[in-house]
């Protein structure tokens, strides 16, 4: 990574919002009578991103993510600021905006050719890639609106990754069609990423920035409050979407605790490995105060052989009256990545009420068929309002650092249990 591909300077982006269509049509006619408010999308928003970078983009719906991406394609004009991009971009945003439902597939392949910049050889270069990663038969020589939505969305994802931009910008897109063809755009997007390609990528699957990302911002009411490592980027995404301010108090109701790493022997976790850089947060109303693994007989477990049942326990005291808590149990790999997990809303188990000094412990016995690594175990407490809404009570996320052995090899990241039988045919 070396130059900057995209320099974003002070953009901002605001509409005219009227109470009434007749609003919009006074001011129109009369410029001086004020009677509109304004929406701010993109609130003074400065970014660089280098060449080579993957830059996930997150933020809950409204934050303004698809509009900064809709400003850097050139769809939408900015109201104030600057930005410069360096590299042919291709844009897998609103699929076929440059197709005329007139004319063909073939012959819309030509136009999108043209518009993104390509002399006709270079279209002829690329035509039957197209053609082939599209793969819709012979409906490529009938008009486009005679398409139905899956045919238009592969002719189009098609289009648009096949002209090798320097920039691809990706805003919710990669899964579109059937199975067989969302593996290819996987791969075509895992091709990009392996010739150093820039991109920008929208998405609300925390897996995906995961994966495929280098680095991550928030967007927030239009304000970049992120940015920086993938993993730190989604820790506080989730903050966010639970309702989370990290900048309040410690300590009081509603808002986020922090606690110090215990040194009492007595508790399940010393005698385990905790993690220094434990991500806790919740408004205080129950708290996750130990944890831990064991065998069947009640014996700590300083590894877990994949092959057998182990018992995952936590121990939750309350501070308040809560109705139905959901206890829940994850393990994630290295990279923030959540291999699997479980909790009581899953397994539909009803938890009952808790009162204020209640202390429930809660065992996950389970067998963790995954494959030999080192891994971190994460406990929490939510519950539901009663508007529907999740609100955490306590999470504690990467608590302990655990290590998963086994007695056989593996392919991939899963264990299986699987009987194999061979019958030789005469």
């Amino acid at each position: 990574m070396g130059e900057n591909v995209i320099e974003i300077k002070h953009l901002t982006k605001e509409y005219k919002m009227y109470p009434t269509k007749k609003d919009r049509l006074m001011e129109a006619i009369f410029p001086s009578a004020n009677r509109h408010s304004t929406f701010r999308a993109m609130d003074d928003l400065n970014l660089e991103v280098k060449k080579g970078e993957i830059l996930g983009i997150l933020g809950k719906n409204g934050a303004g993510k698809s509009t900064l991406l809709k400003m850097v394609t050139g769809v939408v004009t900015p109201t104030n600021g600057e930005i410069i991009t360096k590299g042919k971009i291709s844009s897998l945003l609103e699929l076929g905006t440059a197709f005329n439902m007139e004319l063909t597939g073939i012959e819309n392949i030509y136009q999108h050719g043209q518009v993104m910049g390509l002399t006709n050889e270079q279209i002829e270069e690329r035509k039957q890639e197209i053609i082939d990663f599209a793969d819709i038969g012979d409906h490529l020589y009938q008009p486009v609106k005679t398409y139905s939505s899956g045919m238009f969305a592969r002719l189009a994802f098609s289009c648009a990754i096949n002209v090798d931009p320097e920039i691809l910008i990706v805003d919710e897109v990669l899964s579109v069609g059937d199975m067989a063809f969302q593996l290819k755009c996987f791969k075509k997007f895992d091709q990009f990423k392996k010739k150093g390609k820039t991109i920008l990528f929208v998405t609300h699957s925390i897996t995906d920035v995961l994966k495929n990302c280098t680095r991550t911002i928030i967007i927030n009411s239009g304000k970049k409050i992120f940015d920086g490592g993938v993993k730190e980027g989604v820790e506080k995404y989730k903050k966010i979407i639970v309702g989370i301010d990290e900048a309040v108090q410690p300590k009081e109701k509603g808002k986020t605790i922090k606690t110090k790493k215990t040194t009492n022997k007595d508790t399940w976790k010393s005698h385990f490995n905790e993690n220094d850089e434990i991500i806790e947060y919740g408004n205080g109303q129950a708290e996750v105060i130990d944890y831990g693994v064991f065998d069947e007989k009640g014996n700590y477990l300083q590894s877990i052989d994949n092959g057998k049942e182990v018992i995952l326990k936590s121990k939750i005291k309350f501070n308040d009256t809560v109705n139905e808590p959901i206890f829940t149990m994850t393990l994630k790999d290295f990279n923030g990545l959540e291999v699997c997990g479980t909790n009581t809303l899953i397994e539909k188990i009803a938890t009952g009420k808790y009162q204020k000094g209640d202390v429930v412990e809660v065992s996950f016995k389970t067998r963790l068929q995954v494959a030999p690594n080192k891994y971190t175990l994460s406990f929490s407490c939510t519950h539901f309002k009663p508007s529907g809404e999740l609100e955490v009570l306590n999470r504690k996320y990467d608590a302990l650092l655990v290590e998963i052995i086994s007695s056989k090899e593996h392919v991939g990241v899963l264990s299986l249990d699987t009987d194999i039988s061979i019958d030789k045919q005469k």
